[in-house]
């Protein structure tokens, strides 16, 4: 008798708990519910206005990095003819009109609204050329689902032929599409090099537009503008090449 009277009391017991308990969240749910009516837009604004603003506080601790216009008077004065000397701002390419690997005109209008990569070399050059080429081939291959271009011109236009330029092109794997080997009037190459890319040293002992050609790959914008140069022989500068050419791209998404 008393084991039931017992039991009886302590399920009593236990149903009063969980009656209390559950009255218990039904009262602190209803005071939640009460104070979001009151406070909830106040707290939504507060969470809002948080996020907004470390988001702007990241921002401005970490802007988004510009690329440089070149001109002239930013380079080692070297590497251009004197009458450029005054030039301070506003320099671009020149127009051109040379040949391709594929005996194809090649003027600056393939390369309009396009972000490109030049540099100057000649086929049978022994020392940095194979260097510069092998990077080249590095940079097509990374630029192969993108919109960039890449532009070679011979220093030795006699020399380096249309033919030759074919046969040089298909022994390296050059990519039609998106690279253009070009030759033609060595004064208008010599001109691009010393007055628009701005990457030859004069060389006097050479006559007809002697020059000598350095390791620099130039980044061209769509506007014909310089935004970078590179060393052409080293890895590392290709990875930073490819890395402004990133840039660059998404400063054209963004504007």
């Amino acid at each position: 008798m008393d084991s039931k009277v017992n039991f009886f009391v302590v399920t009593k017991k236990l149903r009063k708990n969980i009656l209390d308990f559950i009255n218990g969240l039904i009262l602190k749910g209803l005071m939640i519910n009460k104070f979001l009516k009151r406070y909830g837009l106040l707290i939504l604004f507060f969470i809002v206005f948080s996020i907004v603003g470390v988001s702007s506080f990241n921002y401005v601790q970490s802007p988004t990095k510009k690329l440089p216009i070149y001109s002239p008077s930013m380079v080692s004065n070297e590497l251009y003819d004197d009458d450029l000397s005054y030039v301070k701002k506003y320099h671009k390419i020149n127009d051109f009109s040379l040949y391709n690997q594929n005996g194809n005109q090649v003027t600056q209008n393939n390369y309009s609204e396009k972000i490109y990569v030049a540099d100057f070399f000649f086929t049978t050059c022994p020392d940095i050329c194979p260097i510069m080429t092998g990077n080249m081939l590095y940079l097509q291959e990374n630029l192969k689902d993108t919109n960039v271009m890449l532009a070679s011109f011979s220093v030795t236009p006699k020399i380096d032929t249309v033919e030759i330029l074919k046969e040089y092109s298909s022994l390296k794997g050059v990519d039609d599409s998106m690279w253009n080997l070009m030759t033609g009037d060595k004064k208008q190459i010599y001109n691009l090099a010393r007055k628009s890319y701005l990457v030859a040293k004069a060389n006097p002992e050479v006559n007809d537009h002697g020059m000598i050609h350095t390791e620099n790959f130039v980044l061209v914008d769509k506007e014909k503008r310089i935004r970078g140069y590179y060393d052409g022989t080293k890895i590392e500068e290709m990875d930073k090449l490819l890395s402004d050419i990133k840039i660059l791209i998404k400063s054209y998404e963004n504007s």
